[in-house]
């Protein structure tokens, strides 16, 4: 760097500029790789004095490197980055995350392995059939595990395995999903279409939100032709397709067509979205945004409440509180963690609100029932029911067998009705998550008019849920569910309740 060997300036500049001049050097020669090919018996021991990334292998053009990367803090992943911007395109994501600190390597004996060799414990493994001789990083940052003397023999790569984002001229297939680190929102393929899911954890079944259909303008999609494959094409767009030739979907980004010479990414993001963005050897530019109503995200307003579009959207807890929307303990309505199964005859709160209907409801199945009584009737006998939402219109029922989520403002002719589950002493202190047997939650909260809530108000011994201030956080159905942020929660307008001391039993 020129300025780094001037000798024209003042001694104390001179000091500074050598001294700057020194620490890029040092940042600069941290991120160097040690080597462009890893062979078997390679092993490399994380050194926690790298601040945030420790370099392992590079591309041949050195824009994209493999390392152990820091997370939040004090944890550590085995990943891909693009250099000039350090963003990660591509994690090992384990479900046990190894620590920032202590004796984790990776080591190459036909399958790369994170481990803690001193412990014995194996964060991670590629898991291919072993019979791969080298590890090399492709100028494209697929990471690649190859057998040598057959170049089409590739045991294992990442592109088949990605984690939260893809990158041009990757396949997206069938096989793969997306899931934002945060571990809570994914996107994967259908048989003619690419939808976006609520994760609620393992083993319990994610609900969509946003699904795309194929037009197929150019190409048809054949059934029993195969699954679909998606990819980011150099002109700004993904495309989906059954085979190679003319794609079957062109979903375009801001750029397409414009000849931009620029790298793409598409990234499902931590706030549910899924975003399309190009480097512009500076910084990462907005190209693409899947959804644009804020109401139409899950992250706006989180559990149990409904979003209300405006200028600004407005979030509305289900039970009109002020301090969080509704406690933890929400659902288990089969007898998980512990609380009794319904079906054998352990008490379950009610709420039931007019005016509310679901965001989703055009990507979900609903049954057509006779009358609101019905609908409700058949979610209240059916463990896996967390809620229903009727039209008097159209005499549909959206059952959901998921915890609710997607609720939006609707108009007097959608009745929704929600179960309530009171919270599990987990820690078994009889303290804070469990109350007495006269304070657990059995009432019926019906929906009666604004004039109610005086009577309401007579009850004011009566403590609502335990709320939740946190925003949204991972973790499963037994975990419980947080609010996400709530933006103006009074909502007096809104249509009233009644907290009465009636509960329902099946």
């Amino acid at each position: 760097m020129k300025i780094c060997n001037s000798k024209q300036q003042q001694p104390a500049a001179i000091l500074f500029l050598s001294l700057v001049c020194l620490v890029v050097a040092t940042a600069i020669a941290a991120d160097q790789p040690a080597t462009k090919e890893i062979q078997r018996g390679f092993s490399a021991k994380h050194d926690d004095s790298y601040s945030q990334f420790q370099s392992l292998l590079s591309d041949p053009t050195g824009v994209f490197a493999l390392g152990f990367l820091r997370i939040d803090s004090n944890l550590l992943d085995l990943a891909v980055i693009h250099i000039p911007s350090s963003f990660p395109l591509w994690r090992a994501m384990p479900a046990n995350p190894a620590p920032w600190t202590g004796s984790i390597s990776l080591s190459f004996d036909g399958n790369l392995v994170l481990s803690d060799q001193k412990k014995g414990t194996v964060f991670w493994s590629t898991a291919s059939d072993g019979t791969g001789d080298r590890v090399v990083l492709l100028n494209s940052s697929n990471l690649q595990i190859q057998k040598t003397g057959t170049p089409d023999s590739i045991p294992w790569q990442s592109f088949d395995f990605p984690s939260n984002t893809i990158v041009e001229n990757q396949n997206f297939t069938s096989h793969a999903k997306l899931l934002s680190t945060n571990q809570q929102f994914s996107m994967s393929l259908g048989a003619n279409y690419f939808g976006l899911y609520i994760e609620f954890g393992k083993g319990s079944k994610s609900s969509i939100y946003l699904k795309h259909t194929a037009l197929e303008a150019k190409a048809q999609i054949v059934l029993d032709g195969g699954p679909i494959y998606a990819r980011i094409g150099s002109d700004g767009f993904l495309g989906m397709y059954q085979k190679e030739g003319p794609p079957a979907d062109v979903l375009s980004f801001d750029t397409f067509n414009r000849n931009y010479d620029v790298f793409y990414r598409m990234t499902m993001e931590d706030d549910a979205n899924l975003r399309a963005y190009y480097w512009n050897n500076t910084a990462w530019i907005l190209d693409y945004t899947a959804i644009t109503e804020p109401c139409s995200l899950p992250t706006t307003c989180g559990s149990y409440s409904i979003c209300r579009s405006q200028e600004q959207p407005q979030c509305i807890c289900l039970d009109n509180g002020t301090n969080g929307c509704l406690p933890a303990g929400n659902g288990d309505f089969c007898g998980a963690s512990g609380v009794k199964s319904i079906v054998n005859g352990d008490g379950f709160g009610v709420l039931t609100r007019q005016g509310v209907d679901l965001a989703n409801k055009d990507f979900i199945n609903y049954t057509k029932m006779a009358s609101l009584e019905e609908c409700h009737s058949t979610c209240e006998k059916n463990c896996t029911c967390w809620g229903a939402i009727y039209s008097n219109t159209t005499r549909n029922c959206y059952m959901m067998d998921y915890p609710i989520e997607m609720l939006v403002e609707g108009d007097d002719s959608k009745f929704g009705y929600f179960k309530l589950k009171a919270a599990v002493d987990e820690d078994g202190d009889g303290n804070d998550k469990k109350k007495s047997e006269e304070d657990k939650l059995k009432v019926a909260l019906l929906v009666v008019g604004c004039g109610i809530l005086t009577a309401a108000a007579g009850f004011g011994a009566y403590q609502i849920w335990e709320r939740r201030r946190r925003g949204r956080r991972g973790g499963s159905m037994e975990e419980g569910l947080a609010p996400g942020p709530y933006k103006d929660l009074a909502a007096s307008s809104f249509k009233s309740i009644e907290l009465s001391d009636s509960f329902r039993k099946p």
